[in-house]
């Protein structure tokens, strides 16, 4: 019984020894994120069908989709409208189980050429682990929104290598210079670079001077700062991190960048860009830090290119930024240019 026991313990060490080492070897979260090709879904043409889903909040003006489906229909696109559009749970636009559907059956509808958000609010992070993955990454196409969309973009990215859109959605602005970019990158396949609109008030500024190269990766900072920890972000090494901020005051904005230093993600990125943080001055600012000084506290001891003033945020005049692109930032001169098409 002793020879036993002894043999038991001695073979349960081995194994226990040996379970990280396998670990580490087959574990598929670690070795996709290492190994994952980057997948392009084909560009829009004329005639193709645009899907439009609410994969997050509750659409609450009937008007405002009407008038997207007017402007996508003019643009030469067929529009097949969400279920999404018309349901109500709460502040979602229907249950978990519904939206999260509604997203994997419009990767395989194969009548379906693109899929573009009609708002953000709250919610893609409920449905990020309901979502069929593999489905998807035999389907690819393009899908595009912000601010509570960018868990969606970040997750099937990380998840599929799937190149994903952060652009506008249907009830942001749809001016000449945002259309300008979506057409630019999802229709006319042109590695953009970026520039400012004449009318720009709130210019860059440079945080720490440099050119940098890297995959981009980014949006909300609230969003991706809830979900730090999980399986749906990338390894974020020879990344260009780029975020953007609405109605947070700057010692929220703090905050957060405090739980990505600490969660690793600042000291792997090869660079910077915050886009615009719109409504994010401080409620007593005689006794508070500015947004700039912040963003030098976190940033400037990183010792990486990056600037801030970017036209990506809650605002009228808009980038669409690919997820999943190579691309080349200048902090010095506040430039970013795609290094590759973003689509096929």
């Amino acid at each position: 019984m002793k020879n036993n026991r002894r043999q038991f313990i001695s073979t349960a060490a081995m194994a226990s020894l040996s379970i990280p080492l396998l670990g580490m070897k087959e574990n598929s979260l670690v070795s996709d994120k290492l190994v994952l090709p980057t997948l392009k879904p084909a560009a829009l043409k004329t005639g193709d069908t645009i899907a439009i889903s609410s994969p997050a909040g509750a659409v609450w003006d009937d008007a405002q989709v009407d008038k997207y489906v007017s402007m996508l229909e003019n643009s030469g696109f067929q529009v097949k409208r969400g279920q999404t559009l018309k349901e109500k749970d709460g502040y979602f636009a229907g249950s978990d189980e519904l939206r999260a559907k509604e997203i994997n059956d419009l990767f395989l509808d194969k009548n379906v050429n693109a899929i573009f958000c009609m708002k953000g609010g709250w919610g893609c992070a409920r449905i990020l682990d309901k979502l069929n993955y593999d489905a998807i990454k035999k389907n690819p196409k393009i899908i595009m929104g912000f601010s509570d969309i960018t868990s969606l973009l970040v997750a099937l990215n990380a998840k599929t290598g799937l190149v994903t859109y952060h652009g506008p959605v249907g009830n942001s602005g749809w001016n000449d210079f945002t259309v300008g970019y979506v057409k630019n990158i999802l229709v006319e396949k042109q590695m953009v670079s970026y520039s400012y609109p004449d009318d720009d008030t709130d210019k860059m500024y440079t945080i720490t001077e440099g050119k940098a190269k890297g995959i981009l990766v980014g949006g909300n900072l609230t969003v991706l700062a809830g979900i730090i920890g999980s399986e749906y972000l990338p390894d974020w090494k020879n990344k260009i991190l780029f975020l953007e901020e609405t109605g947070e005051e700057p010692y929220r904005v703090d905050r957060m960048l405090t739980q990505l230093k600490l969660a690793g993600v600042l000291n792997a990125i090869s660079g910077f860009i915050f886009g615009k943080c719109v409504k994010c001055e401080a409620e007593e600012p005689d006794k508070a830090f500015t947004l700039s000084q912040v963003l030098e506290q976190h940033i400037k001891p990183l010792g990486i290119p990056a600037y801030y003033g970017a036209m990506i945020g809650h605002i009228a005049n808009k980038y669409t930024i690919p997820i999943g692109i190579s691309a080349e930032m200048n902090a010095t001169t506040g430039e970013l240019k795609l290094l590759e098409s973003a689509v096929l």
